[in-house]
């Protein structure tokens, strides 16, 4: 029983002390391992504070950047403030002109769709000047004609008119004369005939075949003498028709009647209202 309690005893010692080195060992490299955790865990939070002083270092630097720029910003600010302030008159100057321009350029469009309209009114009213400017040189070159044309009719009515009224003027006096010399020769015809009856102291048969005869002689006579006073007013109808027309063709022309130079002068026979018909008639005494 000793020896059975001696070995055991032995071999409990032994199972202890092998335990115990076990446990030492694994104490060992526990602390081992603690120790190289710590010393990692040390260099890490080392490296951690190291970045960290740093950050904070660059940080204090940011931040001292970030307060000058703050306070540089600060004075922008109050320089753009007083700036802004005294900009905002023209910031709403500016705001009007813009709204003035909208509105003009609203009035652009507008008068651009008119500027359209105006041109192709204008490219047809051009073609119609175009067509009316060779239609006035048209009628230029007619005006011309017609006015030379005007012209020598002028000169021919002026020559004409005074040719007629020589001519007129001219039979109107021989026809007076005729007439005149007509009247004086029958007058004395009569006064001879009287004195011829006083003084013959004829019978009253041949006093009436002789006054029968006289009265013959003196109808023919009056006939010849009415012929020519009509005659004499055919003249002057003719030679007033002649100025009627002539004026008529002047004021055609459009030339006014104070241009001839001289008056014409109507004819008639005074004391009679011959010549005083209607174009182409003759009016004669009643």
């Amino acid at each position: 029983m000793q020896m059975l309690r001696d070995e055991l005893e032995l071999r409990r010692k032994t199972e202890i002390h092998e335990v115990e080195e076990r446990k030492n060992g694994q104490i060992n490299m526990l602390m081992q391992r603690h120790e190289e955790a710590f010393t990692d865990i040390k260099n890490y939070y080392n490296d951690i504070t190291l970045n960290n002083l740093a950050l904070i270092n660059s940080l204090k630097e940011q931040m001292e950047d970030m307060r000058r720029k703050e306070d540089h910003l600060e004075k922008e600010m109050m320089e753009v403030s007083v700036q802004n302030k005294r900009l905002a008159d023209p910031l709403q100057k500016a705001r009007d002109d813009m709204s003035e321009m909208q509105r003009k350029v609203g009035n652009y469009e507008r008068d651009k769709q008119v500027l359209l309209c105006t041109k192709a009114r204008l490219k047809v009213t051009e073609k119609e000047l175009k067509g009316l400017r060779w239609e006035h040189e048209v009628l230029e070159q007619r005006f011309l004609k017609v006015q030379q044309e005007r012209d020598e009719l002028y000169r021919k009515f002026t020559a004409a008119i005074l040719e007629v009224q020589q001519k007129v003027g001219l039979k109107n006096l021989v026809l007076e004369r005729k007439l005149q010399a007509l009247s004086a020769a029958v007058e004395k015809k009569e006064v001879q005939f009287n004195e011829v009856l006083v003084a013959s102291s004829l019978d009253p048969a041949a006093l009436t075949l002789v006054s029968r005869r006289l009265e013959d002689v003196l109808e023919s006579k009056n006939n010849t003498i009415k012929d020519l006073q009509y005659e004499l007013a055919r003249v002057c109808k003719a030679h007033n028709d002649l100025l009627r027309t002539y004026e008529a063709k002047l004021l055609a022309f459009g030339i006014p009647l104070d241009n001839v130079g001289f008056k014409p002068l109507e004819t008639a026979v005074i004391g009679q209202t011959l010549g005083q018909g209607p174009a182409g008639l003759v009016g004669t005494p009643t």
